[in-house]
């Protein structure tokens, strides 16, 4: 994945240069530690080279270890930034949690392409009340359930370990918490798209960037998207039938005709308004001239309203 983004980012420059937006800090000197969600790492790396090909002497520090810890890591100072894939609870803004939406993605539920019922799981999808029995209450717990005409096989359900916003935002949609998700826990977003990629019998869910691949934009190798039976006809409609590559699927997010949650908005977070330059720095040019960069690595780009109410935030001096 790196060196996709190394000849994307090469390309997305090009665009920022001819932007017109003015670096009035083109003194910035120092590092930026992020931390937090696997879902926003691939586009806060891509963010960072941009910004580090503008700004030399700017170092970042960036992992990925779940919205959980990207959280916990601002809160605790320990990080500059957070990366943070879920909405932001009233408690940490209590704590001084200060949220930046700075683009937008989705969750979607996973098959392995060897699973022997995948043909009729694909023309047929999965409704939301049939993942509510999958992953909360376990009523449904053998393929033969979903795939009445197959003979039984028992369904091996994955979920993530880590705290993570792709479970939380996933429970969301089901009318839970992560705490709700059965069954077999899985650390990052990687863990669980290969432990259903290696297993026929095998369900589960991933952000979108570990879902498809980012040269092709197609399904990952082993692994396919199972589609969501919006209006529970038992069938998969033209109007629900977007997941064949990653655009269709980022357009039709875009487009609100995949539901919220799963899909939802993407936060740096930092305690209070950052204090290190760069990462204010880093922040404002996302909002303005890192927003070109989104279309070429299947994230979606905020609503108007909300890209300009986070561009408000700034409007007073850092402290």
């Amino acid at each position: 994945m790196r060196s996709t983004l190394h000849i994307c980012i090469a390309i997305s420059l090009l665009l920022c240069a001819c932007s017109g937006e003015k670096h009035a800090t083109q003194d910035l000197e120092g590092t930026c530690t992020i931390s937090g969600a696997w879902a926003l790492y691939p586009m806060v790396v891509a963010w960072a080279e941009a910004f580090q090909t503008l700004h030399p002497q700017v170092r970042f520090d960036i992992s990925a270890g779940g919205a959980g810890k990207g959280m916990a890591d601002c809160l605790a100072g320990v990080a500059d930034l957070g990366m943070v894939s879920r909405e932001i609870y009233s408690a940490e803004i209590e704590k001084g949690a200060w949220p930046v939406a700075v683009t937008k993605d989705a969750v979607v539920p996973t098959v392995s392409a060897a699973n022997p019922f995948l043909e009729s799981l694909l023309a047929r999808g999965v409704t939301r009340g049939e993942c509510i029995a999958v992953w909360i209450s376990g009523d449904i717990s053998d393929w033969s359930r979903l795939v009445p005409a197959g003979a039984a096989a028992p369904m091996h359900v994955y979920t993530r370990s880590d705290a993570c916003g792709a479970a939380q935002t996933w429970a969301l949609y089901l009318g839970g918490s992560q705490e709700d998700l059965r069954d077999i826990g899985v650390y990052g977003d990687p863990g669980v798209a290969e432990a259903v990629r290696s297993d026929a019998l095998g369900i589960g869910f991933n952000n979108i960037n570990y879902a498809y691949g980012m040269d092709d934009r197609l399904p990952v190798q082993g692994l396919k998207v199972l589609p969501l039976d919006l209006n529970e006809n038992g069938s998969i409609d033209p109007e629900e039938d977007m997941y064949t590559t990653r655009d269709l699927l980022v357009n039709a997010i875009a487009a609100g005709r995949y539901p919220s949650p799963p899909a939802r908005d993407l936060y740096l977070v930092s305690l209070g308004r950052p204090k290190n330059r760069i990462a204010d720095a880093f922040l404002q040019w996302i909002l303005n001239d890192g927003q070109q960069l989104i279309p070429g690595y299947g994230y979606i780009a905020l609503a108007p309203e909300l890209l300009q109410d986070e561009r408000e935030k700034f409007r007073q001096p850092a402290e």
